[in-house]
C-alpha cells in the first residue's frame, strides 16, 4: 500500500471521485482515528452503528478493527501513531499527507458528519475544516484536557457540536464548559468481558501452578517498546534473582513485531516469554504486571491485576511534560480513583532497582496485593456498565438528518 503522504491512496480516489453515488444525503459519514487504541473503540463503535442503521456509509481512517468493522480506509492509522517530539518528526509526512487526504474528502462528498476519536493534535485541525464547510462534529473519547493544554476547551466548544465521553470526570468538566456532552461508559468493559477466568489464561499459557507469574506491558508502540522493554526486562532479571520460580512474560499487541522484542529478551538474562497478540488472557493469568502508562493499565484494572506503572520519555519531550502536564498522576486507574492506588516510577525514578523493589513488595504481600485489587474493583465500577457502544451510536444517529 502507498504510503498517506503520496497523495495517491487509491482508496481516497475511489470516494473522492464518487464511486458512491448511491448514497443518499444524510447516510454518510466520516471516521478518524489515528492510534491503535482509537482505532480499537471506533470499531466496536462502526459495528454498534451498523447493527443500529446498516444503510450508513462509513468512511475514514483507522487501522484493521476499523477495517474489519466495515469502514472504507481513506488512510491507514499505522503511519501516524506518534510518542513524543521525536516520533512526532518522523512521521510528520504521514500526517500531513493524511490530513491533507482527509481535508479534500470532507470537501468532496460533504458527509453528514465527521466523528473524531481521540488523537487531537490532528483531530482538531480536521474539525476546523469541517466546521468551516458546516460540517457537524462528534467528539468520541475525549483530548485529556484535564491533563494538559486546558486551554483547548475553548476550542472543541467553539468546533464540536457532540462530545461523548468515557469517565464522569470528564462529563462534568465539559458540562461546566457549556458544552452538549454525554458519559456513555468505558467500551473497554465490553471488550473485555470475554476474557476467559484466570485458571483457564494460566493453562492456556501453560503456566504451571503456584508458579508467580510477572506480565511486562512494554507499551503499544515501536518506540515505547525500544525504550521500555530492556528497563522491564532488566527488573524482571533482577527479580527472579530472589524468585527462582518466577515466570515472566512479554505482552505484545498484535500490531508490533515480535522479533525484535524477542531479540531483547535473548539478549537479557530474564528468562521471558514473548506472548504476542494475547495481551488480555497475560493480564488475566498475572500475579502483577510492569506496565508501561496507557490504555493498558486501565484495562488491567478493570481485570482486576495489580500492577506497577511506568514511563520514560526522551529528554526534551518530558521537559515539555514538565511544563504542561496538570495532574498529579498519569496512570489512568490513578486517575479515576483521584488517589495513587497503583505506584508509578517515571522517567528518572523508572529504573530496573525501583521497578524491582515496588514488584517484590507487591508480590510479597497479600494484603497489599488484596487491598489493590479491592480499589481496582472501585475503578471498574466507576467507568460505567457494558453498552457504551450502543449508547455511543445511539447518540451518533441522533445528530443525523432524518431520512
Amino acid at each position: 500500500m502507498r504510503s498517506v503522504a503520496s497523495g495517491t491512496h487509491p482508496h481516497f480516489h475511489q470516494s473522492a471521485a464518487g464511486l458512491l453515488p448511491g448514497s443518499p444525503p444524510g447516510t454518510r459519514i466520516v471516521v478518524v482515528a489515528g492510534e491503535a487504541s482509537g482505532d480499537l473503540h471506533g470499531g466496536r463503535l462502526v459495528e454498534a452503528l451498523r447493527r443500529l442503521a446498516p444503510h450508513l456509509t462509513v468512511e475514514g481512517m483507522g487501522g484493521p478493527q476499523m477495517r474489519a468493522a466495515g469502514v472504507k480506509l481513506l488512510a491507514d492509522s499505522g503511519g501516524t501513531a506518534v510518542v513524543g517530539l521525536g516520533e512526532l518528526w518522523e512521521k510528520r509526512r504521514s500526517l500531513s499527507g493524511a490530513l491533507k487526504l482527509l481535508r479534500e474528502h470532507l470537501r468532496t462528498v460533504r458527509p453528514a458528519l465527521l466523528i473524531c476519536i481521540d488523537f487531537p493534535d490532528f483531530n482538531l485541525l480536521l474539525a476546523r475544516t469541517a466546521h468551516r464547510l458546516g460540517i457537524p462534529v462528534c467528539y468520541f473519547i475525549s483530548p485529556q484536557v484535564w491533563a494538559w493544554r486546558r486551554g483547548r476547551i475553548r476550542t472543541i466548544r467553539r468546533l464540536v457540536r457532540k462530545m461523548l465521553v468515557l469517565f464522569p470526570f470528564e462529563e462534568a468538566m465539559y458540562r461546566r464548559a457549556g458544552m452538549d456532552v454525554t458519559f456513555v461508559g468505558h467500551p473497554l468493559l465490553d471488550a473485555l468481558a470475554s476474557v476467559p477466568p484466570r485458571a483457564v489464561c494460566r493453562a492456556s499459557l501453560e503456566i504451571q501452578e503456584p508458579s508467580p507469574v510477572l506480565g511486562l506491558l512494554p507499551g503499544s508502540r515501536e518506540a515505547e517498546v525500544r525504550r521500555h522493554l530492556p528497563v522491564l526486562l532488566e527488573a524482571a532479571a533482577r527479580l527472579a534473582r530472589t524468585r527462582p520460580d518466577l515466570r515472566v512474560l512479554v505482552g505484545l499487541a498484535p500490531s508490533l513485531d515480535a522479533g525484535a522484542a524477542r531479540a531483547a529478551v535473548a539478549g537479557s538474562l530474564a528468562r521471558a516469554t514473548v506472548v504476542h497478540g494475547r495481551t488480555y488472557e497475560l493480564m488475566r493469568a498475572a500475579d502483577l504486571l510492569l506496565a508501561v502508562s496507557g490504555t493498558v493499565t486501565l484495562e488491567a484494572a478493570i481485570l482486576g491485576t495489580p500492577m506497577v506503572i511506568t514511563y520514560r520519555l526522551g529528554l526534551l519531550s518530558w521537559v515539555v511534560a514538565q511544563l504542561l502536564v496538570q495532574v498529579r498522576f498519569i496512570g489512568l486507574p490513578n486517575l479515576v480513583a483521584g488517589e495513587e492506588i497503583v505506584p508509578e516510577l517515571t522517567q528518572f525514578r523508572a529504573t530496573p532497582e525501583r521497578l524491582a523493589a515496588a514488584a517484590s513488595e507487591i508480590l510479597g504481600s497479600r494484603e497489599r496485593q488484596g487491598r489493590m485489587r479491592a480499589a481496582l474493583a472501585d475503578v471498574r465500577a466507576r467507568l460505567g456498565t457494558p453498552g457504551a457502544a450502543e449508547r455511543a451510536a445511539r447518540e451518533v444517529l441522533a445528530l443525523l438528518p432524518s431520512s
